[in-house]
């Protein structure tokens, strides 16, 4: 089995509850082609570095995958069929990080104060 960092971007007028529609729905694509989901993160609605069909912001949606390469071919078909999606993107990695959230608001908080303790 291959590890794989799976991240979609919706557009950035679908809601929250479409949002979770979409997670629960290529979670069932995962499981059906004999994967396994490790982590799912909503990312949030986050600024795109230019347009993409129109868009300026996204909303990300990031899976952290345990599963054979058919399982990712059919995931990333369905995806690019799904008028909801802007882009997406797999990654297969060694291992994956499963305590660091980058894209939490608690988790930057922390970053800070550690660094205004370790000055003073």
């Amino acid at each position: 089995m291959n590890l794989y960092e799976h991240t979609i971007i919706a557009r950035q007028d679908a809601s929250p509850s479409e949002v979770k529609q979409l997670t629960e729905k290529y979670s069932k694509i995962v499981e059906k082609n004999e994967g396994e989901i490790i982590k799912t993160e909503n990312w949030g609605l986050l600024n795109l570095s230019y347009l993409i069909k129109k868009n300026r912001k996204g909303s990300y949606i990031h899976f952290k995958i345990k599963g054979h390469g058919r399982m990712i071919e059919q995931l990333e078909k369905n995806e690019s069929i799904d008028k909801k999606l802007i882009r997406h993107l797999t990654v297969k990695v060694k291992k994956f990080d499963l305590d660091t959230n980058y894209f939490s608001k608690t988790d930057d908080k922390e970053k800070i104060e550690k660094k205004d303790k370790s000055k003073s």
